[in-house]
Parts: C-alpha cells; sequence; structure tokens
C-alpha cells in the first residue's frame, strides 16, 4: 500500500506538505464513512485507497458498510435507477422496507464518529440517528441526480435535508435543498493497482490469458454490466466499425455487491455478442484491478458510451494511462474530456463509431488527445486533491466563517 510520501514525485511537496498541515488540524476530529458494499463500484474503491491515506496523514477516520438481504438491495437498484430518470415505481411497502433495513443497521453500529460521512442514497436514513448524537453529518451523491423522478427524489429529500451540507460530482447534479451544497469531483489513485506502471511481460501474459491478439487493433470497455453503461449499445457500433477495420472489442469488467442487476445484464451481452469470436466479454472478480490496468494499457481506443453516468472515474483512468477515450456526453464525463482537445463525446451509436474509425486511422491525432487528457486528469482528478477537499469540508463544518486559517 503506498503511504503519503509515495505520491511527492507525481503531485510536488507543497502539496503533500499542506495535507500534512490539514492533518494536523483534524487529529483532534474523528470521521466515519458509511456506503452500502465493500467492493465493486467507484464508491468502494476510492475508500478503499483514500481512508488508509487519511491515516498516514494522522486523522481518525474508518469505515462502516451497512447490511442487507437481496430484497433490500433490489430497492435501492431501483431508487437508483429512479434517480438517473428511469420511468419506475417504488411501493409504500418497499420505501417501508427500506427505511426499516436502514434502522436496524443504525442499531448495528456501536460507534459513531464527530463526522458522519454517509455515501448515496442506500444508507441515507441513518441521519435520523442524529438528532440523539449531536455530531455533524455529510450525504454524497456519487450519481447522476440531473433529473430524477419527481416521486424518488421528493421521499429522499426530506432525509437529506436533515444532514449538514451535502456534496455533489458535478454542477448539473446539485438540486434545490435548504443545506449547503458542496462540488468535490471524485479523483483516481495514480499509485494503485489498477493505475501503476505495469511490466509489458505482464501485459502480454493477461493478453494470453485471453486470447487476445495484440496485432490489432482493440477498443475497450471496462464497466459494471449494468444496462446503463450500454454494453449493447457498444457492440452495435463495434459491428459498425468493424465493417471497414479489423479490430477487436473487449467488454470487461464485475459486479457490485449491492447491484443485483449484474447477472442478467452480463447474460444478455453474451448472448448478443456470442457468435463473434472478435468480441471479448470478461466477467472479472472483484480486485482485478491487475488485469483492468493491463487491459487499458493495452487499447487502441477506450469507450465509456454511458446512458447515464455519475462521474465515469473509468474515463479518468484511461486518460492517466494516456489513452484516447470516446464518451457520452453525460453526467461527469464532459468535466474529463473537453470535445476533440482532451478526448471525444458523443451522442450516438453511430457517432461513437465514426469517431473510433478516425482515431484508429489517425494515430497521431489520437496521440494528442490522450496527451492532453493525462494532463487534465493530473491538474484535476487525483486522489490527493480529494483528500485535500474533504479536509477543509471537515474542518468548515467546525468554522463559521468561509475561510480555513492553517
Amino acid at each position: 500500500m503506498a503511504r503519503i510520501d509515495d505520491y511527492r514525485p507525481i503531485v510536488g511537496d507543497q502539496t503533500i506538505d499542506e495535507l500534512y498541515l490539514l492533518g494536523e488540524r483534524l487529529k483532534n476530529i474523528t470521521i466515519q464513512n458509511v456506503n452500502s458494499t465493500p467492493f465493486g463500484g467507484g464508491v468502494a474503491e476510492i475508500l478503499s485507497r483514500m481512508i488508509p491515506l487519511m491515516k498516514d496523514l494522522g486523522v481518525d477516520v474508518w469505515w462502516d458498510v451497512i447490511k442487507g438481504d437481496d430484497h433490500f438491495f433490489q430497492i435501492t437498484k431501483k431508487i437508483h435507477n429512479a434517480l438517473h430518470g428511469i420511468e419506475l415505481s417504488l411501493t409504500r411497502e418497499e420505501l417501508s422496507y427500506f427505511l426499516e433495513v436502514n434502522q436496524e443497521n443504525a442499531k448495528s453500529i456501536k460507534k459513531w464518529a464527530d463526522i458522519v460521512f454517509v455515501h448515496d442514497p442506500q444508507p441515507i436514513y441513518l441521519v435520523k440517528e442524529k438528532r440523539r448524537l449531536k455530531n455533524k453529518w455529510i450525504w454524497r451523491c456519487h450519481i447522476d441526480f440531473s433529473n430524477p423522478k419527481r416521486d424518488v427524489w421528493l421521499f429522499l429529500k426530506k432525509f437529506i435535508e436533515k444532514y449538514d451540507v451535502s456534496v455533489f460530482s458535478a454542477p448539473a447534479f446539485a438540486r434545490k435543498l435548504s443545506i449547503r451544497q458542496v462540488l468535490i469531483y471524485p479523483s483516481i489513485d495514480p499509485l494503485s493497482d489498477k493505475n501503476k506502471e505495469l511490466d509489458q511481460k505482464f501485459i502480454d501474459s493477461i493478453l494470453e490469458r485471453f486470447g487476445i491478439d495484440k496485432q490489432r487493433p482493440i477498443i475497450t470497455q471496462i464497466s459494471r454490466f449494468d444496462y446503463l453503461k450500454d454494453p449493447i449499445g457498444v457492440i452495435k457500433a463495434f459491428r459498425l466499425v468493424k465493417k471497414y477495420i479489423d479490430c477487436q472489442l473487449i467488454l470487461a469488467g464485475g459486479g457490485a455487491k449491492d447491484d443485483p442487476e449484474g447477472e442478467r445484464v452480463l447474460a444478455e451481452v453474451r448472448e448478443e455478442a456470442k457468435k463473434e469470436k472478435d468480441i471479448h466479454i470478461i466477467h472479472l472478480p472483484p480486485a482485478s484491478n491487475l488485469e483492468i490496468n493491463a487491459l487499458q494499457r493495452v487499447s487502441t481506443v477506450i469507450l465509456q458510451k454511458s446512458l447515464r453516468e455519475g462521474f465515469g472515474l473509468t474515463v479518468a483512468e484511461a486518460l492517466w494511462k494516456e489513452k484516447p477515450v470516446i464518451a457520452s456526453w453525460v453526467g461527469g464525463i464532459p468535466l474529463q474530456i473537453a470535445h476533440k482537445y482532451s478526448g471525444i463525446l458523443t451522442y450516438t451509436i453511430e457517432g461513437t463509431a465514426h469517431w473510433i474509425k478516425r482515431l484508429v486511422n489517425e494515430p497521431e491525432y489520437a496521440k494528442r488527445l490522450a496527451r492532453n487528457g493525462k494532463q487534465h486528469v493530473k491538474n484535476n482528478f487525483l486522489i490527493l486533491r480529494q483528500i485535500q477537499d474533504y479536509f477543509l469540508l471537515f474542518l468548515s463544518l467546525f468554522n463559521p466563517q468561509d475561510v480555513v486559517y492553517l
């Protein structure tokens, strides 16, 4: 596991020294993160890297995961989809069960911190403990909140407004709330297994394991098997490209513990691609970060063709590896890609196919996009910047002024 000083060559001494100063100011404050899964998905990945680094800076921080059965996670998946604007309805029984499971989790948590940092809707009702504990509460929304279904939004809003502050990943996700709202971008860890430099021999071994030909162009999308990631749309775009270029497609990813739809989506994707030998459907178990890293590094073009997206950190991961990225113009993706400067943004299957062909056929243009993309990630989306933003937010909860003095 990387230590905080290992990042000095990447971000410079000043950034690290400032983090030590902020950590010193937080040494008497405890911080508790709560989410719904210990692995799978961006939230768990960020927390698994960030919490050890915060501890390395002297901060007393820990991470709790709520428990729930399949029925609970089916309900929270419906809430997730409704917040993304998908037409569906939640019954009174489902909403009641959602609150009941949260209440059971509140009883099972033995230790509460000075700051409770709740991630996403699944544990949102834990805030009912705030009145009893008289501590500070933050709610972080990691998903695309720009067009939620009204009834589900109003159900959650009454709980969100009990928090001291809410945090969103993009300006478009902010809603009309009575509490303070803060914009903090998610981040990637450049020294994690998913993003660190890899030996070519290891990369070649991964290609051999999955039967991928490194002599032909490789188009890749790394994501959960989720309808909102549009894997079928990726296959359709690939087929349009395949008419003109002899290339291969990799659809690789796993599932999150709190996402019950994953197996069904994976089965549909396999059925769609079953007769095409140049489409590689790779279902990866948890902690396959080295494999993901290798697949990204060997790719000619990387896609993120999401229909909805919270932030889409797979974009930043690909850009950090200096790969050209074509992604959908949704959620937080346009914050990571300036169209035709640091990547390509598209709306349609046909547009995605057009840009795949162009980037494969114009490698110098693709390299220029990739170089610009890596610099943009370095400036804005590395983990130490997010830690600094969080530290300042934590301090602001105990400081009525707009300025935190160090």
